[in-house]
């Protein structure tokens, strides 16, 4: 399964599972390997518990905490490798000058489509 991070209007995790390269709304361009984790299931299954109430979904930010931002934290956890530089450097970009960015593009959300499970503690699988 893949992980990713996104908007809604609940103070519920945004954190959601999909098929590997396939997440809806999003064009798959490739993939980066970043390492690997000696977790056990049940160690991966706690941990994505753990995070997962870190990012609800009325916490994302375009500029400040967007799925990028919530990859990096699951990467440096996993692996103690950060996500590459130029993965999200529009948005750190936009930190510099988010005081002049209107402010719909400041609280934009990715919004999920009915067909994503929000994570909730149970995995799908």
């Amino acid at each position: 399964m893949e992980y990713g991070f996104g908007a809604h209007e609940f103070s519920s995790s945004g954190v959601f599972e999909v098929e590997p390269k396939s997440c809806p709304g999003f064009i798959f361009r490739r993939s980066v390997l970043l390492g690997t984790t000696n977790m056990s299931r049940v160690e991966f299954r706690s941990f994505m518990e753990h995070i997962s109430g870190k990012y609800h979904g009325d916490t994302y930010h375009l500029i400040a905490k967007n799925c990028n931002h919530f990859t990096d934290e699951v990467c440096k956890q996993l692996t103690g490798k950060a996500i590459p530089g130029w993965v999200n450097r529009l948005a750190r970009l936009g930190s510099f000058c988010n005081c002049l960015l209107p402010e719909s593009i400041q609280i934009t959300a990715v919004r999920h489509l009915p067909d994503q499970a929000a994570y909730s503690g149970k995995f799908l699988r």
